[in-house]
């Protein structure tokens, strides 16, 4: 089938975790031999930061304004067999409205970010889809599993809502046998909903244990922070070194956003990263977390420093290899891009199959 995915980018992953998860998926819907065309706004900030200019499982198309985007690849999106936009894309609903418009294969919103989407559309921030566009497409791509895809088919009409979880790439995440630097990091980018957890299991924990180096990778964060004196600070890491980072940790912490909490049913990419490098997991707790990774042995969950503390001076390193290896099982059973890869195809079949029936009831309704 030929693809067109329009995103947030897949160029740059400076700031955003859309381009690890692109990258890894349209890699292996490469493999499966389909052809893909991949367009993003060229904006200066990840132009100025660009560590994959050229993909070689894609081709790749800039775009200036949302005119040069109609006018230049206007017949690509209407006569591909499937377009898809990604969410955070500028200026997305007047986008998606012209692929529902345009296109005439199966068009589908894939939702990097759900519960961040479900929140701005109770407020009627419409930045990149709005009610009328989640009805317009075929087929809905959530990040975000479990109730809330029920809720996008039952209130805003979705014609099919599907969970299509972040994965990782086996052939670039897997354990190293590196001189171990901190005992305890973590790899985000700042958000203010996310900090008072990172400040109560990291921050707080490294205070406690001085005599520990612990580590926090991801740009943003504001100069005002205190960071405790052990807590090293790495501005920008590429994906390219996200390997080494994972395997130079005892144990790797994983915080989420707010919204993706009261979402529940929603991993992160660095999760599915961190645990393809086998190293155990120390993760705040949603609704979910349990049903893709079994507590104790293959995760740990924190909730205060003093569980973090425990697992960091309680757990010996054969106990805590087990505990990563285990994670490391799952993850290359059920979460690999190229599962993903199958998955969505699947879903895209299915949609269409959905689409067929859907027009051929209008016909018959109408004569």
């Amino acid at each position: 089938m030929k693809f067109v995915v329009i995103g947030l980018s897949v160029s740059s992953s400076w700031g955003n975790g859309h381009a690890t998860t692109y990258r890894a998926l349209l890699k292996e819907l490469s493999k499966l031999g389909h052809d893909i065309l991949f367009l993003e706004k060229d904006v200066p900030y990840y132009a100025a930061n660009r560590d994959m200019p050229q993909p070689e499982f894609c081709r790749l198309g800039l775009y200036q304004t949302n005119e040069a985007l109609k006018n230049d690849y206007e017949a690509e999106v209407a006569n591909a067999d499937v377009v898809i936009v990604g969410s955070y894309v500028k200026q997305g609903v007047e986008v998606g409205q012209w692929v529902t418009a345009t296109a005439q294969g199966l068009t589908a919103f894939y939702d990097i970010d759900t519960p961040v989407t479900m929140a701005k559309l109770e407020k009627e921030d419409f930045a990149y889809i709005d009610p009328e566009l989640i009805a317009s497409y075929d087929l809905y791509l959530s990040f975000c599993g479990g109730p809330i895809l029920k809720h996008l088919e039952a209130y805003y009409f979705s014609p099919a809502a599907r969970p299509l979880y972040c994965s990782v790439d086996p052939d670039f995440y897997f354990p190293e046998e590196n001189q171990i630097k901190w005992q305890l990091g973590y790899l985000g980018t700042y958000s203010t909903d996310r900090q008072p957890t990172l400040e109560e299991l990291l921050n707080k924990t490294a205070r406690i244990l001085k005599d520990d180096q612990f580590v926090v990778a991801g740009p943003q964060y504001p100069e005002e922070i205190n960071w405790p004196e052990n807590v090293e600070r790495i501005q920008h890491l590429p994906p390219s070194l996200h390997r080494q980072f994972y395997n130079q940790q005892r144990f790797t912490l994983n915080v989420t956003r707010e919204d993706m909490i009261n979402a529940g049913f929603s991993p992160s990419v660095r999760l599915f990263e961190a645990a393809a490098c086998g190293v155990p997991i120390i993760s705040d707790y949603w609704e979910g977390l349990t049903s893709l990774f079994e507590e104790c042995t293959e995760i740990l969950i924190a909730r205060e420093s003093a569980d973090v503390q425990r697992y960091l001076k309680g757990i010996d390193d054969v106990a805590r290899k087990r505990i990563g290896e285990q994670a490391r099982q799952k993850v290359l059973k059920y979460h690999t891009a190229k599962a993903r890869a199958k998955e969505l195809v699947e879903h895209v079949k299915e949609a269409m199959d959905i689409r067929k029936k859907k027009t051929e009831k209008s016909v018959v309704t109408k004569t």
